[in-house]
């Protein structure tokens, strides 16, 4: 089937085996990177509980992973995995991004009267939801890391059209995560409106989040 629509010259250089396979690790790895709770999962799951935006928050989100892992595979990775001071940059700025959204995340946790969004209640406007999801996005050094770099590298030990097919499992693996997580949280509002869950939820962030940036300021990357 894949041979129909490939290039010969690709099709005859990479057997359709080797291109599955480089897809599904795609699909595989990229969907082991973003299931854990971060900046751009609890954007997304606070869109989906109030119900605002959620679509153009999942295509961002998606879309983004996508070219970032894309730049990676296709030679931005190899670059920065070269060069010693834009790992060391990555690391740093990672962990101290990370370190921040921690202590917000444990601020809302414990701060009594924490506003808690409920289904179809007040949101804000498409404009400043969009500035949100791409600053949790472009302005965070660790999607950068998982993308960019690891996925990167990773992506980039194939080659011809296996590549492509490392990247297209990627951006499924981001879609359907999104998609699951921001109209799920939706259907799960009831549940997911009360007090006590919501701070369960910024807790379980806060601790994430701050084991990633102990990770990324103490350990060095290794690609």
């Amino acid at each position: 089937m894949l041979d129909a629509v490939l290039p010969a010259t690709l099709s005859d250089k990479v057997p359709v085996a080797v291109i599955t396979a480089a897809g599904l690790q795609g699909l595989l790895t990229m969907a082991g990177l973003i299931v854990a709770i971060g900046a751009q999962n609890a954007l997304v799951l606070r869109q989906g509980l109030a119900r605002t935006h959620v679509g153009t928050v999942i295509a961002v989100c998606t879309l983004s992973d996508w070219l970032l892992t894309a730049a990676g595979v296709f030679g931005l990775g190899r670059l920065i995995a070269a060069s010693p001071m834009a790992l060391q940059v990555c690391r740093f700025a990672g962990g101290a991004f990370l370190a921040v959204y921690a202590v917000q995340a444990l601020r809302r946790a414990w701060a009594p009267g924490t506003a808690v969004l409920e289904a179809g209640g007040a949101a804000q406007p498409l404009g400043a939801t969009l500035v949100a999801t791409l600053a949790m996005t472009y302005l965070n050094p660790h999607v950068y890391l998982d993308t960019v770099v690891l996925m990167g590298s990773l992506g980039a030990q194939h080659a011809g059209a296996a590549q492509g097919a490392f990247v297209a499992g990627a951006g499924l693996a981001s879609l359907l995560w999104f998609s699951a997580l921001g109209y799920g949280a939706a259907a799960a509002s009831r549940w997911l409106r009360q007090p006590r869950v919501w701070r369960a939820i910024d807790m379980g962030v806060a601790v994430a989040m701050a084991w990633a940036a102990v990770q990324l300021l103490v350990l060095p990357i290794r690609i």
